[in-house]
């Protein structure tokens, strides 16, 4: 029980540390699908714990588009369409979340002209990031995800650019146990 409490407890704590540093940016701390087998359930509670919030408990909950689908498609438009087809997502967005993986600012063009309103914003530097919002803000109701390459140092930075949501691995995969003890005290 007690190496669960200081798994779980640096989690949380990690986490914190994390929604601290966006405090007032309006982007929030969401955690991904990379957990321990068998924890997945307590180490998102961790999460929520620590202020942040969950990106999805599984591959069932949404639909994501990454540079693999895209390139086994021909194209952005194509992969949205192969799993809208397959999932039974309408056009108009309803249905399934489909999340679109984007490492440019042209893949995001290309994202938004498909109809995608989550779009996950993959390795940007900053400056990139703030192009990338700025077309998206064009666009009713999209949703960007900042990804890959995040530091707590550069947390504010990254929020700055008007992400909705920057996605730490690190926060179930990296954090170091709390070092607590359990120590019985008995009574003479």
């Amino acid at each position: 029980m007690l190496n669960f409490l200081t798994h779980l407890s640096s989690i949380a704590t990690a986490t914190r540390a994390w929604a601290d540093a966006l405090a007032g940016t309006g982007a929030v701390v969401r955690d991904t699908r990379k957990i321990l087998p068998g924890l997945r359930g307590l180490q998102k509670y961790a999460v929520r714990c620590g202020g942040g919030e969950n990106h999805r408990m599984g591959l069932g909950d949404a639909a994501l588009v990454k540079d693999n689908h895209v390139a086994a498609a021909g194209g952005i438009g194509a992969a949205m369409r192969a799993v809208r087809s397959a999932a039974g997502s309408r056009p108009d967005g309803t249905g399934l979340v489909i999340e679109v993986e984007c490492d440019s600012v042209d893949q995001v063009r290309d994202a938004l002209a498909a109809g995608a309103r989550f779009i996950l914003l993959d390795n940007m530097p900053v400056p990139v990031l703030r192009k990338a919002v700025a077309v998206a803000r064009a666009y009713d109701g999209v949703r960007l995800e900042a990804s890959g390459g995040l530091r707590l140092a550069n947390a504010g930075e990254v929020a700055s650019t008007g992400v909705d949501y920057l996605s730490v691995g690190g926060l179930t995969q990296s954090s170091r146990a709390l070092d607590l003890d359990l120590d019985y005290h008995g009574t003479a």
